[in-house]
């Protein structure tokens, strides 16, 4: 009786086809294992190079630290010439007990290169050393620039504050005087003015700028305080008319705010 045929549907037929899974072409199931099969090839042809490589520096490593036999014909020629094993070379035996120590070179850079990178490594740090000068001194400017503007800002501040303090001081001290009108428009404040004064101080101010360049706040302060010191005897900051002018050069420390800061 003829074998009977496997039945499509039994499980004897499917443990026959090696992927069931529907859609999945051969030619890519193909391509999965070849490419599987040569990553496992790489990936043993590695391991066996790094064995290799393992193995002939432990040999190396042997070899290096073990004494030179009485086989090798170097040492034998040594003998014949009266060399005993642990003596210095030499006729005085003073001359190098140890052999010359190998330095063998594992990498593939050429005569030189370690120098090269060495050289350049320096050169590298002198970079960033440069870099980070150039960087705190760029600081250290930014923060002297902020404090010299600050500086500035504090002491115009102070120019205008003693300014307008003296002109106040000038007015007082003028009509007390019985001077009705100052020597200069600007020794007294400003006051509010009708549009004809301002229409002639305008002209005034047009017709000064044409003879004279504007003076600035400290300049208007210096010519002010000479003048409250000569005319009235008056000194902004001790805030006291003194008597006479020996009365106030005895009594007041200077003619300037710097000089009555201690």
């Amino acid at each position: 009786m003829a074998e009977e045929e496997d039945d499509y549907m039994s499980d004897a037929f499917l443990d026959k086809i090696a992927d069931v899974r529907p859609g999945v072409p051969m030619v890519k199931r193909v391509k999965e294992a070849m490419k599987k099969e040569i990553l496992t090839k790489e990936k043993n042809i590695q391991n066996r190079q790094k064995s290799l490589r393992e193995q002939e520096r432990e040999s190396r490593e042997v070899a290096l630290q073990s004494s030179i036999s009485s086989g090798n014909k170097g040492f034998t020629l040594l003998e014949k010439m009266g060399y005993k094993p642990g003596q210095g070379l030499g006729r005085e035996g003073s001359g190098r007990v140890e052999p010359v120590p190998l330095n063998i070179k594992t990498d593939r850079g050429g005569i030189g290169m370690e120098e090269l990178k060495k050289r350049k490594a320096e050169e590298e740090l002198q970079t960033y050393r440069r870099k980070v000068q150039m960087k705190q001194q760029g600081e250290k400017k930014t923060i002297e620039d902020f404090r010299v503007r600050k500086r500035t800002e504090r002491e115009e501040r102070q120019t205008h504050s003693d300014l307008r303090k003296s002109q106040r001081a000038c007015e007082q001290l003028d009509n007390q005087k019985g001077i009705t009108t100052p020597r200069d428009t600007w020794y007294w404040p400003e006051t509010n003015k009708d549009d004809d004064e301002e229409e002639e101080d305008d002209k005034a101010k047009y017709e000064e700028s044409d003879e004279e360049e504007e003076l600035t706040p400290l300049d208007k302060l210096q010519f002010l305080t000479s003048y409250l010191r000569g005319a009235h005897f008056y000194c902004i900051w001790c805030g006291t008319a003194f008597n006479d002018e020996e009365d106030l050069s005895a009594n007041c420390p200077g003619d300037t705010a710097a000089d009555h800061d201690d």
